[in-house]
């Protein structure tokens, strides 16, 4: 308690702030932060004690800018944390900075959750390359250790790294260890390998990287090295010079539709760019009309879906297997038109966040998520594993059926099915544009985007807003979505809603049209009725 005390008076607790626990864990200005690092020390702390397994921490604002930090918590599987736990963070957080008002509820904690003073505890904590991240992190083990638990200093990390090193070391067959080189290896290893299955006299296309001046960068050269004699690979924005996600990176990519600074567009004809903390993807290129186009997570999620649907079929498969697509309602309609009605495969649709896409996915065999800011990955289940398995080892089976087989299974070992992950996630892309012979080009016409518009309106009180299904639909205020369904109704292929903010007094209006004049045009009708509802 006195080593807690000391902290807390140490860096005490910014007064008039709150913050709460999401998808993103806290986030905000970093010189604000080191009070809730306190707090996420000892959370962490019993998480990992009530798990009896290392939990991560991670520090990152991810796509945020240089002046901005985070943190938030890693489940034993390398999953994020447990929704029930969000709730025991927040109070953390509103608590002063008394030692005896916060022991009080660590007392109470341990009693609720049945821990024992000598349960043991690990955490392991990486960080993103951001100079206030070395401190915040310090923070946090000086408080954990004040509990004595154990820390694991993983340092500069992407965070799909950490998802990833978590669940080694707390899965007996992955021999409970995760080094770096095991990490790249078993990407690279993979990619290399369904290289070499498949007869093919054509060369990649070389791919440059927007690294966004982030941890990618450092990561991304390790890959590099690996791949150099199957895939030039150049890094821009690498963080020699240029700031963290300024201008750059795949958030700036897709919210912009323009390529970030720093990268020579014309000298290729495929593009990438990652966000700060590596877990975001987007893919551009400039067309024979010398327009600028965008592959984002709907493309993801169907190119991925593609290629493990005509594995499946190939090897006989497709039939036992149940393989999925799960999107937010910011999906846009002809992705999921397409999934749906020429590819065959099932969709669903969850509220928007990343744990809400990744807990559904479950749900499949094969499931396969993306966020349209390119934040996504695929999920395969054990008997799925163990189907490809049999399949690939099975004599009856023809060859080309074994070697599809094969092919699916080493493709699992190039996801990291923890979170998503940009470097993973650009090896993934890379061998299926290569295996099924796309360019970017062909990639981008297996359908045309319907035009759409996203709108902020700001109002006095956000929790009037309530939604279902998926938040596609408001069921308060009375009347909204009637007007709603009224304007959309005037529109060929219209499609609204609205949801409101987590975080902020806004409401975000998403429409959907045949021209992005109607587009925009519905969005503006839409919010006019939002602000003369609510304000």
């Amino acid at each position: 308690m006195e080593k807690l005390k000391s902290l807390l008076h140490e860096y005490p607790k910014s007064t008039n702030i709150f913050m709460g626990y999401g998808t993103a864990g806290f986030r905000a200005r970093a010189d604000i932060l080191p009070w809730i690092m306190i707090r996420i020390g000892i959370l962490a702390t019993l998480r990992s004690k009530v798990k009896r397994a290392c939990v991560g921490v991670m520090i990152t604002a991810s796509h945020n800018p240089e002046c901005d930090n985070g943190v938030k918590l890693i489940d034993p599987h390398g999953e994020m944390l447990d929704q029930t736990w969000e709730v025991y963070a927040n109070t953390l957080c509103t608590l002063d900075d008394d030692i005896n008002i916060i022991w009080d509820y660590v007392e109470t904690l341990m009693i609720q959750l049945n821990i024992q003073p000598n349960d043991e505890a690990i955490i392991g904590i990486a960080y993103d390359i951001r100079q206030s991240s070395p401190l915040l992190a310090s923070i946090v083990k000086r408080a954990a250790q004040a509990l004595s638990t154990t820390i694991m200093d993983f340092e500069l990390m992407t965070t799909p790294q950490l998802h990833y090193a978590i669940r080694c070391y707390n899965d007996d067959d992955l021999n409970g260890k995760y080094t770096e080189a095991d990490y790249f290896d078993k990407l690279c290893t993979a990619f290399q390998n369904l290289i070499f299955m498949t007869s093919s006299n054509k060369s990649f296309e070389s791919l440059a990287i927007d690294a966004a001046n982030g941890i990618g960068a450092i990561k991304l050269t390790h890959v590099r090295r690996i791949l150099a004699n199957f895939i030039r690979i150049d890094i821009y924005n690498d963080g020699t010079k240029g700031l963290l996600n300024d201008k750059c990176g795949a958030d700036y990519v897709k919210i912009y539709q323009k390529a970030p600074d720093g990268l020579p567009l014309k000298n290729y004809s495929k593009c990438c760019s990652i966000d700060g903390d590596a877990d975001r993807l987007i893919y551009f290129f400039i067309d024979e009309n010398n327009q600028f186009r965008i592959l984002d997570g709907d493309r993801f999620s169907v190119l991925f879906a593609l290629f493990l649907s005509l594995k499946l079929q190939e090897a006989k498969l497709f039939d036992d297997v149940k393989i999925g697509v799960v999107q937010t309602a910011y999906a846009n309609g002809r992705s999921t038109d397409y999934i749906i009605n020429t590819m065959k495969v099932s969709v669903a649709c969850v509220p928007t966040g990343v744990k809400h896409l990744h807990h559904k996915a479950l749900d499949y065999d094969i499931g396969i998520y993306f966020e349209a800011n390119g934040h996504g990955t695929v999920l395969f289940s054990d008997d799925l594993k163990s189907k490809v398995k049999a399949a690939s080892e099975d004599p009856k089976r023809t060859e080309k059926e074994r070697l599809a087989a094969n092919q699916i299974r080493t493709f699992i070992n190039l996801i990291n099915e923890t979170v998503g992950d940009a470097i993973a996630d650009i090896l993934a892309t890379e061998v299926i544009l290569f295996l099924l012979n796309l360019n970017l080009e062909k990639w981008l016409n297996f359908y045309d985007d319907l035009p759409q518009r996203q709108l902020k309106v700001a109002v006095k009180d956000r929790t009037m807003i309530q939604t279902i299904d998926a938040e596609r639909r408001c069921i308060a205020p009375a009347h909204l979505q009637d007007r709603i369904d009224e304007l959309v109704s005037k529109y060929p292929s219209g499609r609204a809603f609205v949801r409101p903010s987590s975080t902020e007094d806004i409401v975000r209006v998403y429409a959907e049209a045949i021209t992005q004049i109607e587009a925009d045009k519905l969005a503006i009708e839409i919010q006019k009725v939002v602000e003369e509802l609510i304000n």
